[in-house]
């Protein structure tokens, strides 16, 4: 049996990480007017590498020998890890190693590198790392600092839920992403030692949901498959020192779709300023689409801001679209002079923005003299995307929606 994290090796991981890891902020939400408040939000993205990771690698390499340090440490990660393991090697005076997956965010593996760190991209997932990792470790000596299942890496981690009830004394629900259990089960040491009335609640993206399985297996269960664009927690089985943390401290572990993941990840950077990764917004999400009825006040973390900032166009684009804020479509119609002016300058009257046109002439479904125009427009919300598609309807154009946000 694994025995559990005590709350005296989080106050000791505290003393550790003084000086080092930042005591970050606590915002209060906007933009999440339909969830009982107040909800404030633990802003670990701006925390040293851009995540809370930081904190529990700092203090399993801190308490390493000299001799082991000496030896090097070598991880595996998606990247938030990595970059944890890079910054607190070189605070301490090791050589870090770090294997990620081939499809790891270029940003991530260029701010590992930059922090020193030697990058070995290997496989598709982080297990793959893993296995590479620990091969590497025994090849070399180099000692395996493993991203959440081991003892140092959840006392590092349960340093977050100290820092929260300190800034709010108040707080009655921590809500908090959970990849393999390191984050969640740190703050459930913590939280169930010093405050056990309030509820600790663990969320993961739905594609990638291994604990609920394992919960109610009572065992650690791996996906046959996972998939999510919340790569800091897509990881396929829990670990075998977090899963009885989370068994025994965490309340309740909820999932949420893709889709409540991005609008998540739009509301926080509108309305809030906070530039947060999807894995980091999953605690937000699970209340922003009612999957999670959280007894206020409540303290969500962000657990990361290192997001490619190609994924975040995206993220932004499809968001837009979803909330008919942003439109794509086609419309069929005749290839005369006048027609496209008439149609753009319809939409110009009911307040679209045309952001882009394209003509498509050469088409085997046209007829001879017809063309299909592909139109992204801007539009000020649901009501107003309808308003103008109705119109363009009523005109007689053939719209067809292209892509997310049809109406």
């Amino acid at each position: 049996m694994t025995s559990l994290v005590t709350v005296d090796e989080v106050f000791a991981a505290r003393k550790a990480l003084s000086g080092f890891a930042r005591v970050t902020p606590m915002e209060p939400s906007r933009g999440m007017d339909s969830v009982p408040g107040p909800v404030y939000f633990k802003c670990e993205n701006l925390q040293r590498a851009g995540s809370y990771k930081v904190r529990g690698a700092y203090v399993r390499i801190s308490r390493l020998s000299k001799a082991e340090r000496a030896r090097g440490v070598v991880a595996a990660s998606a990247g938030n890890h990595a970059q944890g393991v890079a910054v607190a090697a070189a605070e301490l005076g090791a050589a870090a190693t770090v294997f990620m997956p081939s499809g790891a965010p270029l940003p991530k593996v260029a701010a590992t590198r930059g922090y020193g760190a030697r990058v070995e991209l290997v496989g598709s997932t982080v297990e793959d790392c893993l296995a590479a990792a620990r091969e590497h470790s025994e090849a070399t000596g180099a000692v395996f600092i493993h991203p959440f299942d081991h003892p140092d890496v959840i006392a590092g981690q349960g340093t977050v839920a100290c820092e929260i009830f300190e800034q709010c004394p108040e707080v009655k629900t921590i809500v908090a992403g959970v990849g393999g259990g390191g984050l969640i089960s740190g703050i459930g040491v913590a939280a169930k030692a010093l405050r056990p009335e309030v509820k600790v609640i663990g969320v993961q993206a739905e594609q990638a949901a291994a604990m609920p399985p394992s919960l109610r297996a009572g065992r650690p269960v791996r996906l046959s498959s996972y998939a999510t664009i919340a790569d800091g927690i897509k990881v396929g089985r829990p670990g075998e020192v977090t899963f009885p943390h989370v068994r025994d401290l965490v309340d309740d572990v909820v999932t949420v779709s893709e889709e409540d993941i991005t609008q998540a990840v739009l509301v926080l950077l509108e309305r809030n300023k906070l530039l947060v990764e999807p894995a980091g917004v999953v605690g937000a999400a699970a209340l922003l689409s009612g999957v999670l009825a959280a007894e206020p006040p409540t303290v969500v973390v962000l657990s990361g801001g290192n997001i490619d900032p190609l994924l975040l166009l995206r993220l932004i684009e499809h968001g837009l679209a979803a909330s008919g804020r942003f439109l794509r479509f086609t419309v069929r119609c005749s290839d005369v002079p006048g027609v496209l002016a008439s149609m753009l300058g319809l939409i110009a009257e009911r307040g679209g923005n045309v952001i882009d046109v394209m003509h498509q002439r050469y088409d085997r479904g046209h007829y001879v003299g017809e063309v299909t125009v592909a139109l992204s427009v801007e539009t000020r919300g649901d009501d107003h995307a309808a308003h103008l598609l109705s119109a363009l309807k009523d005109a007689g154009y053939a719209v067809t929606m292209q892509g997310s946000g049809a109406h």
